[in-house]
């Protein structure tokens, strides 16, 4: 019976270490994911503040390539969009990651109940 708890509960360690990385994984992403959204709204504010006739240029590889102001800007209001759908489906999935290892956790301190219950009754 002990030796089955113990077997129950390394699984459930590994469960929650996997989880925990899984998490810091998720979590490092979506920090990645906010510097892009402030780097982009950056790029946005200075876009607004050109004047219809500037001239502006995208960097393809090595090569810059001249790009209307309208298109550019709207480019970069899809970026944002893109970015921010990325950013709640990451906060969906943390959220998820956070209950997966509530739950573990939960499942780890019902063992070790029933591991010490089992110790003093030995």
């Amino acid at each position: 019976m002990v030796e089955e708890l113990q077997r129950k509960m390394q699984k459930e360690l590994e469960a929650f270490n996997s989880a925990q990385k899984e998490y810091h994984k998720a979590v490092a992403q979506k920090q990645q994911l906010d510097s892009q959204l402030h780097e982009t709204k950056a790029v946005k504010e200075e876009l607004m503040l050109l004047k219809k006739d500037a001239e502006v240029y995208k960097l393809i590889g090595p090569v810059l390539i001249k790009q209307d102001l309208e298109e550019a800007r709207q480019n970069v209001t899809k970026r944002m969009d893109y970015i921010n759908k990325e950013i709640k489906r990451s906060d969906g999935h943390i959220s998820a990651l956070e209950n997966k290892q509530e739950a573990i956790q939960t499942n780890l301190n019902k063992l070790r109940n029933e591991m010490a219950s089992l110790k003093m009754a030995a």
